[in-house]
């Protein structure tokens, strides 16, 4: 909750309020409402305030500097008086105490001109992210004073130091921890799979790289857009920032590019994107660094020579079926290659024409269809009930893409508000039931079996889970930062974060324990000061599972203080 002063216009002059904000819980956004009245500007000058504006904000600022203060106070009292402590992040720690990168950190920082420890800060907002993803403030207040360890930063040095210097060298880290993972592990990117998304922020007007664009929530907010790069075993390569209202695809040819000079690749990766991604640009440039692609792409936008083959019935024996063990189709397939035509513009502004040799398959799956179908119902039901209630135009949302509008004004303009008569594009419903279920890969694989390029295509799935686990269960969004370079400090933590958990799921535990899980251990394995020893306050049922496989002793119900130490320094 926050104070500020509103100003409202009115024919008198103007009237000065103070209004607080405050979080609506029914509605989960932020509100705001009046908190106390104060009158006109010029009864206040006739009063002897000579200028009410500033004085009264400065009494604002007054007011929200002493709520920081009570609200510091409480929680720090709060948390002074809880005996309980979380030791679940040890595990977060242990990938970066593995990785041993804190030599390098410290350099960065000393480069930089800071003094304060880098390593120990990455560590333990980290650690924070994965414990209880939440706002700064109740980070630095609640969150970070419940582990066992303690901290030499403060609040004021993240917000004014830390979080840009983070944002400023976000990359230069993510290079330091791709050296030690490969020197660790060895990076695995014959096969990279790139994918974007994009944030709101709370705010109201664009500023920096948060620009209104397609937010995939469907809000008008300001958004920032991130391209992430996975490698072979889908762990985190690389992340791109960039502004909302820019493209995804420029993005891939750039991050491909400096992913390859950073980390010294120098042989042929496969690229591998969703249909929003493949443009010829993308072909042309991986063909040009010596690299191949798998992209998907719309039957919509095949010429009609090539949609009526993708679209043409089993009479020429050419679709393959694939069936699970119960004898039911899973999905269908064909393949052609050929030579197609793609044209580009090259950097003297002229059109070149050339063709590639690609494997194009086309895939069918039933499932996919019938939920794609069921998809397209309900949209179209939703724009009956629109109709019927005489929504305006910006309601419709994405349904509008059924519907035609014919303005209902005599001038015969359509605007975002004005109530239209809708009617559904009969058309473009049908092809889209035509189309459900199917799908086009096109590849400069010729050489590789069409299951396994199906194979590899669908292991796209896991950078969705990784958006998913950014999104959800690290809470990366909504954010509520002002500075640029402090948003990107702060989707720094979160990639971090997210990078320390895939390492956990994939090196540590080969795919045997999933991330959701990891994250609930690290969540329930609190402890309680006894004596010399530690009473242990995790569910046994959600941390067995990897206490076995760590081969520890987390389940016993006391813990001695040389357990909680060697956690402490633990090492995958």
């Amino acid at each position: 909750m926050a104070y500020f002063l509103k100003k409202t216009t009115t024919k008198k002059g103007i009237y000065l309020q103070i209004y607080e904000s405050y979080r609506n819980k029914e509605k989960k956004e932020t509100s705001h409402r009046s908190y106390k009245a104060i009158g006109y500007v010029q009864d206040l000058i006739n009063k002897g305030i000579c200028n009410p504006i500033e004085y009264y904000k400065n009494i604002v600022n007054e007011m929200n500097e002493q709520r920081k203060k009570e609200i510091k106070e409480a929680r720090v009292k709060e948390i002074e008086e809880s005996p309980i402590k979380n030791i679940g992040y040890f595990l977060i720690k242990s990938v970066f105490n593995t990785l041993d990168i804190k030599t390098h950190l410290e350099l960065l920082a000393k480069i930089g001109g800071k003094t304060y420890d880098i390593y120990e800060v990455i560590t333990s907002l980290v650690s924070a992210r994965v414990v209880s993803p939440c706002s700064k403030l109740k980070t630095m207040n609640e969150v970070i004073p419940s582990f066992l360890e303690t901290v030499s930063f403060t609040l004021d040095q993240l917000y004014d130091n830390i979080l840009p210097f983070l944002g400023e060298e976000y990359e230069r880290i993510i290079e330091i921890v791709n050296y030690a993972f490969n020197k660790k592990y060895s990076r695995r990117t014959k096969q990279v799979y790139f994918d974007g998304t994009n944030y709101y922020f709370e705010i109201d007007r664009e500023k920096n790289d948060q620009r209104k664009g397609p937010s995939k929530e469907n809000r008008m907010d300001p958004i920032i857009s991130m391209g992430l790069l996975l490698d072979e075993e889908q762990i985190p390569l690389d992340m791109k920032i960039f502004p909302g209202n820019e493209s995804e695809k420029p993005i891939l040819r750039e991050v491909i590019t400096k992913m390859k000079e950073q980390n010294n690749i120098k042989g042929r990766t496969i690229q591998v994107a969703d249909k929003g991604l493949n443009c010829t640009k993308n072909i042309i440039e991986a063909i040009k660094n010596g690299d191949g692609y798998i992209f998907s792409q719309s039957i919509k936008k095949l010429s009609s020579k090539e949609k009526q083959w993708a679209l043409l019935d089993n009479q020429h024996n050419e679709w393959i079926d694939v069936r699970d063990n119960k004898g039911n189709l899973s999905f269908r397939y064909k393949f052609c290659i050929d030579e197609f035509p793609y044209k580009y513009v090259d950097e003297n502004n002229k059109t070149i024409t050339l063709k590639l040799t690609q494997k194009r398959i086309i895939t069918y799956n039933p499932k996919l269809a019938e939920k794609k179908r069921m998809e397209i119902s309900k949209m179209i039901d939703k724009a009956k009930e629109l109709n019927n209630s005489q929504a305006k135009r910006r309601e419709y949302g994405d349904v509008s893409k059924y519907v035609s509008f014919l303005p209902i004004s005599n001038e015969g303009e359509i605007l975002e508000d004005t109530v239209v008569k809708a009617t559904i594009n009969q058309d473009k419903v049908d092809e889209d039931l035509l189309l459900a279920g199917y799908n086009l890969l096109i590849t400069s694989e010729i050489n590789k079996s069409e299951r396994e390029i199906y194979n590899i295509y669908h292991q796209l799935w896991k950078i969705e889970d990784t958006f998913r686990t950014l999104k959800s269960e690290l809470e990366a969004r909504p954010a509520y930062l002002q500075r640029q370079d402090s948003l990107y400090g702060h989707f720094l933590i979160c990639y971090l974060s997210v990078f320390a958990l895939r390492i956990l799921e994939i090196k540590k535990f080969n795919n045997e324990v999933n991330i959701q899980e990891i994250i609930s251990f690290i969540r329930n394995l609190q402890i309680l000061k006894n004596g010399n020893s530690y009473v242990n306050l995790g569910s046994k049922s959600k941390i067995k599972n990897i206490n076995d496989k760590l081969n520890l002793k987390l389940t016993n119900y006391f813990l001695t203080d040389k357990t909680i130490k060697d956690l402490l320094k633990f090492k995958l």
